[in-house]
């Protein structure tokens, strides 16, 4: 994700991108309600003139914009059905009405730092925060590392303070990604014994896939799930509103009172304490407590409507999930089989957009937080070219694309396998593993792919034919992995065995890339057809 100083321009549309580092909602969010409230009203009266938002990270990205939809959803401007959702994506509707109802909002409910219903906070644990709190580095997933309080985590005990805009913004993506484990305050000594259980946050474990559109306003539309049913309350403070957990006994998950409750649910209990800045205000903080939130009764079919429901290696069936060995782009083909299929939610409202002229106008942005057990990795993301009408093309391409990427992988693997035999004529079975990788290419070359298998999208998103575009794409594969192989031979030594090594594996990918099961997109390449 690109990130800047301050708001970017898109060449194509010379909107700026919402960048909330910079934006004065987040610093209005840090400072006093009044400024929040102010700044909120012009970012959605100005949101069709914004190309975007831009966050420090694809979670915190999608957790801003959930907080958005939260505030649609909560203002009553949202589309009652899925005929008038089209209306609203065709011909853009405003979203002032945000605005009018933050208008209308009183200031205190926006401070970060209010005595008593601070926002996106509990207020419950002030009186634990000084002894039991660590400092800010903890509420950031990516530096948190496990919570662990058991674990020797001297990094959270850093006292450099957070700028209060950062913390605001990290609280929001803990609350929608939050990594399950053992929070380090100490349930015994404070509200009760479950509050050290984190949960995994509702977007936690799972991909989530949000339409991007042309304009800030054109996202928030697309992503808008149409209902008759009450909204539910905005989730702005941990006291007020929602009857919550205590935490002497975990309770059963609550039932979602609609989806501005969904998308604003505080999924950590959470206090911040501010420090004077520079200038005096309120702008940093000094010290944080996080601890377990809510537990949401989700309905998958009315409250994961991005979900692409995907196959595990036991036959069970679950929403598309981050996985450490399987690039988040190679599953292109399920996202796009989910739009042709008009697999339901926000796939289906898809499929029915009609088809538009020109450069396509909406991505479909993938993200998720990578995990070993109850520790953060990182962030995986991925953006697939849409179009509307489109979708069978879409999905022809990324099927294809996929079986040339996967054979010409099998190829490299085939040639590791045959440079291998003749190098350890007798390997111990233990050293096997190591001495063959030092020979695949596949790592090289699955990263390499990424970009030719975008391109082959996009030009399918901007009205070129399949059949067009695919010889380009199955030579692109074929030429680097003659280059990755070559450069992992070139460590072959200078001998005879080495040389042999290197025919063998040579003739080996080459009699793979030439049998009749190739696919016949990597056949015509090779066979100078294309």
């Amino acid at each position: 994700m690109q990130v800047a100083d301050r708001p970017m321009v898109d060449e194509g549309t010379g909107r700026p991108s919402w960048d909330p580092r910079e934006h004065p909602f987040v610093r209005g969010l840090a400072l006093d309600g009044a400024v929040a409230e102010r700044c909120l009203t012009d970012l959605f009266s100005s949101a069709d003139a914004l190309k975007d938002v831009d966050g420090d990270t694809p979670g915190e990205t999608v957790a801003v914009v959930e907080f958005l939809l939260a505030l649609c959803y909560a203002s009553g401007t949202y589309p009652a059905s899925e005929a008038e959702w089209r209306q609203w994506v065709q011909n853009g509707h405003p979203l002032d009405g945000v605005a009018a109802w933050l208008e209308a909002q009183p200031d205190e409910d926006w401070d970060l730092f209010h005595p008593t219903r601070p926002l996106g906070q509990n207020a419950q644990l002030q009186e634990f925060l000084a002894e039991h709190g660590t400092g800010p580095a903890q509420l950031v997933i990516e530096q948190a590392g496990d919570y662990n309080q058991f674990a020797d985590h001297h990094h959270l005990e850093d006292p450099d303070p957070l700028p209060a805009a950062k913390a605001y913004r990290a609280m929001l993506t803990q609350h929608v990604f939050g990594v399950a484990g053992r929070a380090r305050i100490s349930g015994k000594a404070t509200l009760g014994p479950t509050l050290t259980n984190l949960a995994t946050g509702r977007l936690g474990g799972r991909i989530r896939v949000l339409a991007k559109g042309r304009t800030l306003g054109h996202t928030l539309r697309l992503n808008l799930t149409p209902t008759t049913d009450d909204p539910g309350p905005l989730n702005l403070t941990w006291t007020r509103g929602i009857e919550r957990r205590g935490f002497t006994s975990k309770p059963p998950p609550r039932s979602v009172a609609g989806y501005a409750d969904l998308h604003s649910y505080l999924g950590r209990s959470v206090l911040l304490r501010p420090k004077p800045g520079l200038s005096g205000d309120r702008a940093v903080v000094d010290r944080v407590l996080v601890a377990a939130g809510e537990l949401l009764d989700l309905d998958t079919k009315k409250h994961c409507q991005d979900a692409v429901l995907s196959e595990t290696r036991t036959g069970v069936r679950k929403p598309l999930w981050p996985s450490a060995t399987r690039d988040l782009w190679r599953e292109a083909h399920a996202l796009y089989a989910a739009v042709e299929r008009r697999s339901g939610g926000l796939y289906a409202r898809l499929a029915e957009l009609p088809r538009e002229a020109g450069p396509h106008s909406v991505d479909l942005l993938a993200v998720g937080l990578l995990t070993s057990q109850a520790t953060p990795v990182g962030w995986v993301t991925s953006v697939f070219p849409f179009a509307p009408g489109l979708a069978p093309e879409l999905f022809e391409a990324s099927r294809r694309g996929s079986e040339v990427a996967e054979y010409v992988a099998r190829a490299l693997d085939r040639a590791a396998f045959e440079a291998w035999k003749v190098m350890y004529p007798n390997p111990k079975p233990a050293d096997k593993k190591a001495q063959l990788a030092r020979f695949d290419a596949r790592g090289e070359q699955w990263k390499a792919t990424e970009q030719p298998f975008y391109t082959l999208l996009a030009d399918v998103a901007d009205g070129a034919t399949v059949a067009e575009c695919m010889p380009e794409y199955a030579e692109w594969l074929l030429e680097m992995a003659r280059e990755f192989l070559t450069k992992r031979l070139d460590a072959l030594p200078n001998n005879s065995q080495g040389m042999r090594a290197r025919r063998a594996a040579e003739d080996g990918f080459e009699r793979f890339i030439n049998d009749s099961k190739a696919p016949a997109d990597l056949a015509a390449a090779v066979n100078g057809e294309a």
